[in-house]
């Protein structure tokens, strides 16, 4: 399509760095040959994005998204001659999760970028923004991504995470970094913010553009599950396993600054409450706190009250350097919250700082949120 980017950003995944939609195919009279086919997911500048699915028995192909900024109203793709399902749509700039369906039944489309995310692997599209290039790969030094496997010893289980090291990892073998503890949300897992957030990207831009301390990104998955049972929201022990298991390995093998002021946790939406709640029930663990979609009033999965913290605890009122805030003005529900836990912080005596931009519950926002929270960490 006309306008197209071409940045590495916009199509990566877990599975395939450049686009999906490279395939083999046999030449006549020679050996077999790569080719690109159409993509099932294609946006250009104008937010123009075209969907294709091929598809040549069905009956019926639709598309749709997940509220927020692509609505979940299923839209009917046409049909070519070739059995190629397509629709041209307009989508507001930035993530999106998409769903096919073929004959009514929801099916992942090969084709298209994918991801985890609501429970299951699915779509995405990436609708570029004119007013934001912060998650995009551009010509700067880059960090690494390491995998750490580790087991819970609250349930035996075993566990992955993810953790980034800024570009000058390597160079200094005697520097120690301070780390922060980011925390995915509800439905997804430790892969989401490095495929869907872009963190590794925009934590790059911000080091080049000397806005933003270095700093080492943690991201584990926040459930810790025995599977005997059902679990609440904020599934088994997580406060367990990232102060008994994840912090003492990442502080024994990767060069912290193991201390609390140097130390800092945040999260989206579920994984916002975990951090306020792991934030809260160790005073002075970490320094630094950061809801990103998400409020510390009281619920029945807490397993401490945070206001009682914030207002009682001496210790957390002079261990935390900043407790962060941000929403989407398009989060109705959530904003006034978000207000009142502010002015709850600051008459407490705790540094508090709100942020709000544009956009729904969904990654759109909370990469906004990140780089500005980033930019506080460590100054």
């Amino acid at each position: 399509m006309n306008g197209k980017p071409l940045n590495a950003a916009y199509e990566s995944f877990g599975l395939f760095f450049h686009p999906a939609y490279m395939q083999m195919t046999l030449a006549g009279g020679g050996g077999p040959h790569h080719v690109q086919s159409l993509p099932g997911a294609e946006a250009d500048c104008s937010g123009n994005v075209t969907f294709r699915y091929i598809a040549p028995d069905a009956g019926r192909v639709e598309v749709a998204g997940n509220g927020g900024g692509f609505s979940n109203e299923r839209v009917p793709l046409s049909r070519d001659g070739n059995g190629t399902w397509s629709v041209t749509i307009q989508l507001p700039p930035g993530f999106h999760y998409v769903r096919f369906f073929v004959d009514g039944s929801p099916a992942v489309n090969a084709q298209a970028p994918i991801a985890y995310g609501c429970h299951e692997s699915i779509n995405f599209v990436e609708v570029p923004d004119p007013d934001d290039d912060s998650y995009l790969m551009k010509d700067v030094p880059h960090g690494s991504v390491h995998m750490e496997v580790f087991r819970s010893s609250h349930t035996g289980q075993w566990h992955n995470a993810w953790i980034y090291t800024p570009p000058s990892y390597g160079q200094d073998p005697e520097r120690r970094y301070p780390v922060l503890y980011l925390h995915h949300g509800g439905g997804e897992n430790e892969t989401g913010w490095l495929w869907q957030g872009k963190i590794n990207y925009i934590a790059d831009n911000l080091f080049a553009e000397e806005k933003a301390e270095e700093l080492i990104i943690v991201m584990p998955c926040l459930y810790d599950l025995n599977y005997d049972e059902p679990e609440e929201f904020l599934a088994g022990d997580y406060d367990s396993l990232l102060t008994r298991d994840l912090i003492p390995l990442i502080d024994s093998r990767y060069r912290t600054v193991p201390d609390g002021s140097s130390r800092a946790v945040a999260g989206l939406s579920m994984g916002s409450y975990h951090s306020a709640l792991v934030s809260c029930a160790h005073p002075g663990l970490f320094a630094y706190t950061g809801m990103l979609s998400g409020s510390f009033n009281d619920r029945w999965y807490g397993w401490v009250h945070c206001r009682d913290v914030i207002e009682h605890s001496d210790a957390f009122r002079s261990g935390t350097k900043l407790f962060f805030m941000s929403a989407g003005l398009d989060e109705t529900r959530l904003l006034p919250q978000v207000e009142e836990n502010l002015e709850f912080l600051k008459k407490n005596g705790v540094p508090a700082e709100g942020f709000t931009c544009p956009g729904f519950h969904e990654w759109t926002v909370w990469r906004r949120a990140i780089r500005v929270f980033l930019t506080r960490l460590f100054r």
